[in-house]
C-alpha cells in the first residue's frame, strides 16, 4: 500500500498569508515621504479638550505647513443638520468632527476611536454653548446634546 505524498505549503496560501500581514500594518509605514509621527499629530487634534481644538483650527488655517501628511481636511459641515441651529455657531465643531472620522478612518483606527471622536464634538459644542447665559445658554446646551447624540448613535461606524 502506497502512502500519500507529505502535504507542502501551498505558494499561493503562503503568499496570501503575507499580504495579510502586509495589509495589517500600519499605514504610515506604506506610505513613503508620510512623517512617522502622523498618528500621534492626528490624535492630538483629536481630544475633547480646548487646547486640542486650538492646535487643530491652528493647523487647519496653515494647512499647506501639514500638507506632508496627507490629512484629509475636507468637510461637509454638520451634513443634513443645519451648522448654525438657532443661531449657535456649530460649522467649526462640525468640520473638526469630520476630519477626526475621515482621518481615522483613513487609517484603519476609526472604530475604536468613535467614542473619543464623539465626546470631543460634543465638548466643542459645549465650548460654544458657554458664550451664553440663561435660557439662550439652556437652549445651546439642549440643542448640542441633540447633535452630540446623533452622531454618537447615527454617526458611520
Amino acid at each position: 500500500m502506497r502512502r500519500p505524498a507529505a502535504r507542502r505549503p501551498v505558494p499561493a496560501l503562503a503568499s496570501a498569508a503575507a499580504a495579510a500581514v502586509l495589509t495589517l500594518a500600519p499605514a504610515a509605514s506604506a506610505a513613503p515621504g508620510v512623517p512617522a509621527d502622523k498618528p500621534q499629530v492626528l490624535s492630538r487634534w483629536t481630544q475633547p479638550d480646548a487646547a486640542s481644538y486650538a492646535a487643530w483650527a491652528e493647523a487647519r488655517e496653515n494647512r499647506a505647513a501639514w500638507a506632508p501628511y496627507g490629512f484629509d481636511w475636507s468637510t461637509d459641515y454638520c451634513t443634513g443638520s443645519p451648522d448654525n441651529p438657532f443661531g449657535f455657531p456649530f460649522r467649526q465643531a462640525c468640520a473638526r468632527h469630520d476630519f477626526g472620522y475621515r482621518n481615522h478612518r483613513a487609517a484603519g483606527l476609526f472604530p475604536a476611536v468613535k467614542p473619543r471622536l464623539d465626546e470631543a464634538f460634543h465638548a466643542d459644542l459645549r465650548r460654544v454653548c458657554t458664550r451664553y447665559s440663561g435660557a439662550r445658554r439652556g437652549s445651546c446646551d439642549s440643542t448640542a446634546w441633540t447633535y452630540y447624540q446623533a452622531v454618537r448613535v447615527l454617526g458611520i461606524s
